[in-house]
């Protein structure tokens, strides 16, 4: 059968409804950052909440606790408000907090049945390519990667087809997706969208608002954005979505401990703060790279030359371009391996969204694990390098990259006259 046989079979499926929406917040995104999910405690007044290491809570009864709470898998006091935090900044009616963004991600293919077909976009996170392709096959889950998925998502669409795997910005390229463009296609034939929206964070954009069904992220980026925890988070306004979701967090026990919930409601209560200081510095960064003769090309959403910077401009707050970019340098490998050890303010290492700013190289770091055809095919060379702007002065962090290319470029070239 052709695909588009196949999509038009799926067309009579029972379309999907847009669940109920949380009431629009009387308050602005800063003062729900703050706010949102942190009551002052009843017993003391504290006006920042104590963090609940009880594993286990009293019942005056069987069956009857003294309040909310019984064990601390199913649910904590620190976990249930950080998840009410992000549920008010994704514009969500319910979150789920989880062990990591990987848990976050197995958890939601778990609720898939044996049999089930996913498509996501090609330029995804190692991470969850690997969990795609590796984890997700070994339980019955096919998916097909596509690298044009608002053009042909409708080809891909089978009779099987339950879920559609989004990121934007993806990974490393910053690639934009049009999210209400495929979710139109996707909910007419029935099949959930969920959107990684852990480039940007919920200040940036919020994907459920353009009709997206999950908005997942690992909190260990921009929301915690401290870079000592490991945490993931989905958000959602779908009942059946929480009741099944609901039981896999508790049933498979990937959840995150209360410190961890803790130092992560802490972190997002200055998000606001920081993406939008994150965001100017890769502009700053991103300029000054695309002007630089060594740079053979930038990838950054907040410059007029990316080819979806009007995707930008509709789905990102004020046409923000976050604070991740990547550029290809001139040299190869060893320039941009060079590139990675001269930066004196940038540090060499993975992860991102944190507020000291880190570079890295995909081809031999966090996508090193895909083939090397396939991420060349999306655009993830061996020249690739993937910036994460943290919050240091702009002038700073674009004096430190001009220099760092000017030598890395520069050993190179001398390199090679040596050897000739």
């Amino acid at each position: 059968m052709s695909p588009s046989a196949a999509a038009a079979i799926v067309a009579d499926a029972n379309p999907v409804a847009t669940p109920p929406r949380p009431p629009s917040p009387v308050n602005k995104f800063g003062t729900l950052a703050v706010h949102a999910g942190s009551p002052h405690d009843p017993a003391t007044g504290a006006v920042i909440e104590p963090i609940s290491l009880s594993t286990t809570f009293a019942q005056t009864a069987v069956g009857k606790p003294v309040g909310a709470f019984e064990y601390s898998r199913s649910s904590n006091p620190n976990r249930e408000n950080f998840e009410t935090a992000v549920a008010a900044l994704e514009h969500a009616r319910y979150a789920l907090a989880f062990s990591s963004g990987s848990a976050t991600t197995a958890t939601i293919l778990q609720s898939l049945a044996a049999g089930s077909h996913v498509i996501s976009v090609s330029d995804v996170y190692g991470g969850t390519h690997r969990y795609f392709t590796q984890v997700a096959k070994a339980h019955g889950v096919r998916v097909t990667f596509t690298p044009e998925i608002e053009v042909d998502v409708s080809e891909h669409i089978t009779p099987d087809t339950r879920l559609i795997w989004i990121e934007t910005p993806s990974n490393p390229t910053l690639r934009l997706v049009d999210i209400r463009a495929v979710v139109d296609v996707a909910h007419r034939h029935g099949v959930l969208v969920v959107v990684d929206n852990t480039f940007l964070s919920p200040y940036v954009q919020n994907p459920l608002d353009l009709g997206a069904d999950i908005v997942v992220h690992s909190v260990t980026k921009y929301i915690n954005g401290h870079s000592d925890v490991v945490m993931g988070v989905a958000a959602f306004n779908a009942d059946a979505l929480k009741d099944r979701l609901g039981f896999l967090q508790n049933a498979i026990g990937a959840v995150p401990s209360a410190f961890d919930s803790w130092l992560a409601h802490r972190g997002l209560k200055t998000l606001h703060l920081r993406a939008r200081e994150a965001s100017t510095n890769a502009m700053a960064v991103a300029t000054a790279l695309e002007a630089d003769p060594n740079v053979i090309s930038v990838n950054y959403p907040g410059l007029d030359s990316h080819p979806h910077r009007q995707i930008a401009l509709k789905q990102h707050r004020n046409g923000m371009g976050g604070g991740m970019l990547s550029f290809r340098i001139k040299g190869g490998h060893a320039a941009a391996e060079r590139f990675c050890q001269e930066t004196r303010i940038f540090t060499l290492a993975e992860s991102l969204g944190g507020v000291e700013s880190l570079v890295e190289l995909p081809s031999s770091m966090t996508h090193a694990g895909i083939p090397r055809d396939q991420r060349e095919a999306v655009g993830v060379f061996d020249d690739l390098v993937r910036v994460s702007c943290g919050v240091e002065d702009a002038e700073d962090l674009r004096n430190d990259v001009l220099r760092a290319v000017e030598r890395a470029v520069g050993a190179q070239q001398n390199g090679n006259g040596s050897a000739q």
